[in-house]
């Protein structure tokens, strides 16, 4: 006759259990589409309960320094956006500036601050893709404002920033498809109603964020739009393989033992619905550019969310359609020829083609996976895609 267990030991049972079962559970609604989704954008978690993104002060911007405004998409979304003016032109025109309504503009193309950036024929704009998959949220959340200031409190450039569909005051729901969108939908406003050249424009990625930027490149490449620079901070070569060694907030892995499995990531793929294969992207932009591309990566050496080895592939992908196809030995071989050692957690490979093809990973040893957006080698990777400085990539 079997023993009874003592109801101690069953709570013990339940407990250690109940674990297993929740991440087996949300394992088996992650195949689902709905849920997938809702797990990968997590894009209904934000603080517009709290925060009011329409008066961007509150983030420590000068009044009026930042322009709410609205985007359509293609598609019929309607995308939220800040415009921020760099921060010495607002000096210079801080009278008029200042004295336009606050909050959201229905008809940006009606303010000073437009026609600063629309009227001068040396305007540079950063188009910045953030990273939907690690802050969630919306345009002013967590680190996010910090980089805004970083790239315009002493610099010249303007600024345009997003809330991707389904995120902060944005209509619709993301997806692949839907996010490249939205990021088109900048590039084409920036191009046609703003008047900046595609040579005056870098799009700047993080994250997932990364994955968009180049998309939406990718996209205008094929239609012989080169852009001034591409810079992804924090990028990973297609979404398997990141979520294979992804950790939520660094240290709980996303899919635990079967990052273990060698192959797990190539299982993966058949079941996630927005594949994101960026190396495959940035390779068909090198192959379809005609005159000048600048690609920057740059990662912290102490991200622990996404390891700074997925740069690795994405050089290799993008390099190795100007140097042919070589073996993994040759290939290091080749690359370790052109990386200079900055120290022992850091490094700097560069790699410029016969043309005016310039592909750049620099490993820096600080920075985590938010926190690098604020640091120097981001602001000097855009200043390198402007051609500022000369020899900046020797």
């Amino acid at each position: 006759m079997a023993v009874p267990l003592h109801p101690i030991l069953w709570v013990s049972i339940w407990v250690g259990a109940a674990p297993l079962i929740f991440y087996v559970a949300l394992i088996g609604l992650g195949v689902i589409p709905f849920f997938q989704r809702h797990f990968l954008y997590a894009h209904t978690i934000n603080s517009l309960w709290w925060s009011d993104i329409n008066a961007p002060v509150g983030w420590g911007f000068a009044k009026n320094q930042v322009t709410p405004f609205g985007l359509q998409t293609s598609d019929g979304e309607t995308i939220y956006a800040w415009h921020i003016m760099p921060l010495p032109l607002y000096l210079q025109h801080e009278t008029t500036v200042a004295t336009q309504d606050m909050g959201f503009c229905n008809d940006f193309t009606q303010t000073e601050s437009f026609r600063l950036l629309a009227s001068d024929p040396e305007a540079r704009l950063i188009i910045t893709c953030n990273s939907p998959l690690q802050n969630a949220g919306h345009i002013a959340q967590n680190t996010r404002p910090d980089s805004y200031h970083a790239l315009t409190d002493t610099s010249s450039y303007h600024v345009l920033a997003i809330d991707y569909r389904g995120f902060g005051h944005s209509t619709g729901a993301p997806d692949e498809r839907g996010l490249i969108l939205d990021a088109a939908a900048v590039v084409d406003w920036a191009i046609n109603v703003a008047n900046i050249s595609p040579n005056r424009i870098v799009l700047l990625g993080h994250s997932l964020g990364t994955a968009v930027a180049s998309g939406v490149a990718e996209r205008y490449a094929l239609q012989g739009v080169e852009f001034a620079g591409i810079v992804l901070v924090a990028p990973f070569s297609d979404l398997a393989t990141m979520l294979s060694g992804y950790r939520f907030g660094g240290i709980v892995p996303a899919l635990g033992p079967f990052a273990l499995w060698p192959s797990f990531a190539r299982v993966l793929d058949r079941f996630i619905v927005d594949k994101w294969h960026s190396a495959d992207r940035l390779a068909n932009i090198v192959r379809h550019t005609r005159n000048r591309l600048r690609i920057s990566l740059v990662h912290a050496k102490n991200d622990l969310d996404i390891p700074w080895t997925e740069d690795n592939k994405l050089f290799r992908a993008a390099a190795s359609e100007t140097i042919g196809t070589l073996d993994d030995d040759e290939f290091d071989t080749w690359k370790e020829s052109y990386t200079v050692r900055t120290s022992g957690d850091s490094f700097v490979t560069t790699w410029k083609t016969g043309g005016d093809i310039i592909i750049r990973q620099e490993l820096f040893p600080y920075g985590g996976h938010n926190d690098i957006l604020s640091f120097a080698p981001v602001s000097l990777a855009i200043m390198r895609s402007f051609d500022l400085g000369g020899t900046a990539y020797d």
